[in-house]
């Protein structure tokens, strides 16, 4: 039996009054989505439990098939374990936006984009200030994501305890940002990082000079997501197969190996609207070919146009990965004989916040041994008239390999 899980990332959201009251879901034109819906099941499932904040780090935690509230300890050590960084029983790790702060808001959560040389020459000018204590580290990663990793030792008092409150700054997009800074234990340290790089980073030449010819200066770091090493059970273990994940974004990477997939890197994949789905579907084929179970494939393009308010980009990421990946992929597991696919995103995105909420999103799966139920198209109103919903979307693995 041969299994794929292909995650829209962010997909579910409202009724666009810009389209004529449909989701975005329901405006993309998807034949190959429809096609897994009308030959399997739709049905409903909630993947972040309402006592955490909405994020792919718990989302995807639940989707994978462990429950978050029982192996969920930060989104950072995950990206930590993405970038195959070792965290011992007393360490920590946070994440490190750089961003661009203006009168007071959130101007960009990304600092639109920005490079990562650019990004990594920035970390350099606060990893020299920090230097001198030996458990700090900032650890460059692709443009605007990146870590910073506390070394911890014995008899120590951890820099941060479960008082600890960070906000992920994609959450407050054109918002006032103080409201959001960090509180509780360890609250100080990171705010003073976060001032500390105010006042370095406008002084870096490149930075400076990029500004003139944009109009974007990467002015802070944002500093959340903290967590000590999590405890997963390895995948093969919990479900009996192999698995591997095709993804840009390190959180989705740090997952995987720290449940035992294998990490395939695909060419021309950046975690953006510009990805080359076409070699995410090829490299999906590929890694099933060479004798995987169970090949995820991740895109991040559907979340990003929401974090941008930008209807159509979200729509035209759908519509891609019907045609590039769910299409592709679907052809070459029928020809395999026995299997399943499965469609389902980690958490809803709105546009109207351009920020990750709660909710039930929508799942189709369809393959050997799955009936097919009534509905025959994969969006959030099918969903809601399908025949399964899960309240504790962790369940779903469960559903997918061993009870349908």
């Amino acid at each position: 039996m041969k299994y794929a899980l292909v995650i829209p990332d962010g997909a579910a959201d409202e009724p666009q009054d810009s389209l004529g009251g449909k989701t975005p879901l329901q405006a993309a034109n998807l034949p190959n989505m429809d096609v897994v819906a009308s030959g399997g099941i739709v049905g409903q499932a909630n993947h972040v439990p309402d006592s955490m904040p909405s994020g792919s780090d718990v989302g995807t935690m639940s989707l994978f098939g462990y429950d978050p509230l029982e192996f969920h300890t930060g989104r950072a050590p995950l990206e930590a374990a993405a970038q195959g960084i070792e965290l011992g029983l007393l360490d920590w790790a946070v994440r490190c936006n750089v961003v661009e702060l203006a009168d007071g808001k959130m101007k960009s959560f990304t600092a639109e984009q920005i490079a990562s040389d650019l990004a990594k020459s920035l970390l350099e000018l606060l990893q020299k200030e920090v230097a001198a204590s030996g458990q700090w580290q900032f650890v460059p990663g692709v443009s605007y994501r990146n870590l910073l990793i506390y070394r911890g030792k014995e008899g120590e008092v951890a820099p941060f305890d479960a008082t600890t409150e960070t906000t992920p700054p994609h959450d407050i997009t054109d918002q006032a940002y103080e409201p959001s800074l960090p509180k509780g234990t360890g609250s100080g340290i990171l705010k003073d990082l976060m001032s500390l790089s105010q006042k370095l980073f406008p002084g870096l030449e490149a930075n400076a000079k990029l500004a003139e010819e944009t109009g974007t200066l990467a002015n802070s770091v944002w500093l959340w997501g903290q967590g000590s090493r999590p405890k997963l059970i390895p995948f093969d273990e919990k479900y009996g197969v192999e698995g591997a994940v095709i993804t840009a974004v390190d959180l989705l990477r740090g997952i995987g190996r720290l449940i035992g997939w294998d990490v395939v890197e695909v060419p021309g994949a950046t975690g953006y609207l510009d990805t080359d789905y076409t070699a995410k579907g090829k490299y999906a084929i590929d890694t099933l070919e060479s004798g995987k179970d169970f090949v995820v494939v991740h895109v991040e393009a559907s979340d990003e146009a929401s974090h941008e308010g930008n209807v159509q980009a979200k729509i035209d990421a759908f519509e891609s990965i019907d045609q590039h990946i769910v299409g592709p992929l679907h052809e070459y597991l029928k020809d395999q004989g026995d299997y399943r696919l499965l469609i389902c995103p980690d958490h809803p995105t709105f546009l109207r916040t351009k920020t990750h909420s709660h909710g039930f999103v929508p799942f189709s799966v369809c393959g050997t041994g799955i009936d097919a139920d009534s509905q025959s198209t994969y969006d959030e109103v099918s969903a809601e008239g399908g025949s399964v919903k899960l309240a504790a979307g962790y369940e779903l693995m469960d559903l997918i390999f061993k009870k349908l």
